[in-house]
């Protein structure tokens, strides 16, 4: 996608809290409901494509679809690259397969595979079919590689020359060539077969004379990416090496491609989003997704989440004559487990997150784990102390608080265990640990917290098991 200028955001369509607003949104409705493409066309076609996919997003679906039927032509395709993927496919399904092949030969070569991507294997390959050849190949080679990978986040529009050429000559070309992309920040070096050589940036051309050749003034691409490394994985490269663009490589190390910071910074939102509604579990829930749809993403966890707690009460079931005879348990116990599911829950925010930038690894996991441990212990004498002391004056007894106070010990420092150690052994089993850690953390912690309140006042007060 294309570096947008920077600009701040117009007033006239955004309120202060950053919506689209709804003055703008009744006059642009009105302008739809009336047929008028006049109003439409100017109010709309000066949109940068990110106002127009805020635009798309706020508007109800009979209207997006009129609003792109009578636009026409003049509809920014590449404004689909910003709204999330139920409107994007529901306008796309909503138009015919000419007027989207018309459309993508107009995008960046990463947009129209961004588009194209989710459409069935039939109807994709009917639009590409109506593509220029070379525009097609490209197209093609972008789509064969595996989703969420350079290959498919690449731009295969870029400037590559050969090494003999001289700096007057590289000018000469990018001056002529129409069909370069509108945007680049480095030149390429290749040899005849296509493979990488080098990179030139943009001010050394401008710095060096006309004469100078391109092999003595290139540098090294030290930081090639390989078309089939993860999305994830290039973007933390651009992070390390501040890297505006970076060459892609095939197999054989041939240039295909160049992926640039606005790819990448789509990237990091996109998986930091990913991240943060999996250990929601609530999957790939879009904020458009129709009411049954959200129902079916979110019930399998839930259907996890039952299943643990029922393991938990079945912990609690073990200790009812205990329960029966000190009714201040019943009132107590949830904090036990409330604590340590918010303990457990920080360790594993914070473990989870330095798995996904690498920042945890074998070189450092026991410093780290041994920090854990002692931070939960030390949370828990405090919250111990506190908590206790609380308990013991609200029933009028000591043994209670001490109890509590012994029990939020234990679960605090087995929570902080948890939260590290599960995120831990399900990444090194090739398990999402974003997905997956939640529910095994918040299991461990209630049946760790109830058994140790419950048997402590069991073994104090003599009462045993059931």
């Amino acid at each position: 996608m294309p570096v947008a200028d920077a600009a701040e955001p117009r007033a006239d369509i955004y309120g202060e809290d950053g919506s689209v607003r709804s003055s703008y949104l009744a006059h642009i409705g009105a302008a739809i409901a009336d047929r008028d493409t006049v109003t439409l066309r100017k109010d709309v076609e000066d949109l940068h494509q990110s106002e127009l996919g805020d635009l798309l997003e706020a508007l109800l679906p009979d209207q997006r679809r009129a609003l792109v039927d009578l636009l026409g032509s003049d509809f920014d395709f590449s404004a689909l690259t910003e709204v999330d993927d139920a409107i994007r496919a529901d306008i796309v399904d909503y138009l015919p397969n000419e007027q989207i092949a018309e459309a993508v030969q107009d995008l960046d070569s990463d947009d129209a595979v961004y588009i194209l991507e989710d459409l069935d294997k039939e109807d994709r390959e009917e639009i590409l079919s109506k593509l220029p050849f070379t525009e097609r190949i490209r197209l093609r080679r972008a789509l064969d590689y595996p989703e969420e990978t350079a290959g498919r986040r690449m731009q295969t529009e870029f400037v590559a020359v050969p090494p003999f050429w001289t700096v007057g000559q590289t000018i000469d070309y990018m001056r002529e060539d129409s069909n370069l992309p509108e945007r680049f920040s480095q030149i390429f070096v290749i040899d005849p077969t296509f493979k990488l050589m080098g990179a030139i940036d943009l001010d050394q051309i401008l710095r060096a004379k006309r004469a100078v050749k391109i092999e003595d003034i290139m540098h090294e691409t030290r930081h090639a990416i390989p078309a089939t490394m993860d999305q994830e994985e290039a973007a933390r490269e651009f992070e390390q090496y501040d890297l505006l663009s970076a060459a892609v490589v095939d197999e054989n190390e041939r240039l295909v491609g160049v992926l640039t910071i606005d790819d990448v910074v789509d990237v990091i939102q996109q998986e930091a989003e990913e991240d943060l509604l999996r250990m929601g579990g609530v999957g790939d829930e879009e904020l458009s997704d129709s009411v049954f749809a959200t129902s079916r993403s979110r019930v399998p966890w839930l259907l996890v989440n039952l299943a643990t707690a029922f393991l938990a009460a079945s912990v609690i079931s073990l200790f009812d004559a205990t329960i029966e005879q000190i009714v201040a348990l019943a009132v107590l116990m949830p904090i036990v487990a409330g604590m340590g599911g918010n303990a457990g829950s920080q360790t594993m925010t914070v473990t989870v997150r330095a798995l996904a930038t690498k920042d945890l690894d074998i070189y450092n996991a026991g410093r780290i784990i041994r920090r854990e441990m002692g931070v939960g212990f030390i949370n828990g004498i405090i919250f111990a102390l506190l908590i206790g002391s609380v308990a013991g004056l609200w029933f009028q007894s000591i043994e209670i608080g001490g109890i509590i106070g012994a029990a939020m010990i234990v679960n605090m420092f087995c929570a902080a265990v948890a939260g590290i150690l599960i995120p831990l052994l399900l990444d090194r089993f090739g398990v999402d640990p974003a997905v997956a850690s939640a529910v095994f953390v918040t299991s461990v912690t209630d049946v760790v917290g109830f058994f140790a309140f419950l048997g402590l006042a069991a073994w104090w007060f003599g009462f045993g098991f059931g």
